[in-house]
């Protein structure tokens, strides 16, 4: 059987050599094999790839299905300018000396603003936006004291 098989390898090897290494039709032969090896390899690559994103695409699926949906949350600069969005949506509201920021879902306003009306519409907008966990209202008359944020001094 060893000998049978050693026959056949070498048989094998010689037909391989002829193929490719023919004068005539050789380097025709050799680039068509290696096109076909790189496209095989690309396809295999193209596959795997779509596969692992499948894969993630499943997984974030499943996440999202445990995860609660009640209070969306929100990064502090997002936060922040969907309260501008809705503080400011009046067009008389006194933009220029008003200033919104947000920490960890806390809003502070601070700024002068002329009216009491306007500082008091101002915090009850920003508690109703969505996602605001609290409202700091620093907001001053021009003729009153800076207030002062909690837990500053």
């Amino acid at each position: 059987m060893g000998k049978s098989l050693s026959f056949l390898a070498g048989a094998a090897a010689g037909a391989a050599a002829a193929f490719f290494l023919d004068p005539d039709a050789g380097k025709r032969r050799r680039g068509m094999t290696r096109d076909k090896a790189v496209s095989t390899a690309k396809s295999t690559a193209s596959d795997a790839a779509g596969s692992a994103k499948h894969a993630a695409q499943q997984a974030q699926g499943a996440v999202a299905s445990v995860t609660p949906s009640g209070t969306p949350s929100f990064d502090d600069v997002t936060l922040a300018r969907k309260v501008e969005s809705e503080i400011f949506r009046s067009h008389d509201a006194p933009k220029g000396g008003v200033s919104v920021n947000a920490e960890n879902g806390v809003v502070f306003l601070r700024g002068v603003v002329a009216d009491q009306e306007w500082i008091d519409r101002f915090a009850a907008a920003a508690e109703d936006v969505e996602g605001v966990a609290a409202v700091r209202n620093l907001l001053h008359r021009p003729d009153t004291e800076t207030p002062i944020a909690p837990g500053t001094r």
